[in-house]
């Protein structure tokens, strides 16, 4: 039995093009393998908070010297480095903003990575410890940023292949949703595409 995490991070309830397609994909994935579970996170509805001084302290703190106060801190990013340490599959909605990623998905991985936990130091440099997942993350954009002039713009995919392999996390499919700004024809045309690639990455 495959567990799998969904992450929502888009700002809009109805309309969003991440949200639909992640739908979509986690229910046909769920047709085809029925006895698999999903734990749903909504970082636009249920935002993890920004990282402040005092919960940087905690996590920097020896987990036997912490105080009862940063014990009690470190408990929320505990929590979601073990939900995504029991999955087994990792499906994301990434719309970009401002050629990256929200400032939720960011908090998101703010709380996951964090050494000792998800990441290790060592004598040949850092080494990931979130080993064996498969990362599916599904983008939404309003213009071009694959390839083409766009591309030296885009510090969404670039961003989250470096952080997410950083932890270990290094199996990831990219299914983008370009050109949403660019008309109705276009919109169709890569919507289309999105969900002819994401039937490929479903096992039977």
């Amino acid at each position: 039995m495959t567990k799998l995490l969904h992450l929502n991070s888009s700002v809009r309830n109805t309309g969003s093009i991440s949200r639909q397609l992640t739908a979509e994909f986690l229910t046909k994935w769920m047709l085809a393998n029925p006895n698999d579970t999903i734990v749903e996170r909504d970082l636009s509805a249920n935002p993890v908070p920004h990282l402040t001084e005092q919960m940087m302290g905690a996590f920097f703190t020896p987990e036997a010297q912490r105080s009862p106060q940063q014990a009690e801190t470190v408990k929320l990013s505990d929590s979601l480095i073990n939900e995504l340490m029991d999955a087994d599959v990792i499906v994301i909605g990434a719309p970009m903003y401002n050629f990256s990623i929200s400032s939720t998905l960011k908090a998101w991985i703010d709380h996951v990575a964090r050494a000792g936990r998800t990441f290790k130091y060592t004598e040949n440099g850092p080494v990931g410890l979130v080993q064996g997942k498969k990362v599916v993350i599904f983008t939404s954009r309003g213009g071009v940023y694959s390839h083409g002039a766009g591309k030296a713009m885009d510090f969404h995919e670039t961003y989250l292949r470096a952080v997410l392999g950083f932890i270990g996390l290094s199996d990831i499919d990219f299914i983008h949703t370009e050109g949403m700004a660019m008309g109705e024809e276009a919109v169709a045309s890569a919507i289309s595409h999105s969900r002819s690639t994401m039937t490929e990455l479903i096992p039977a």
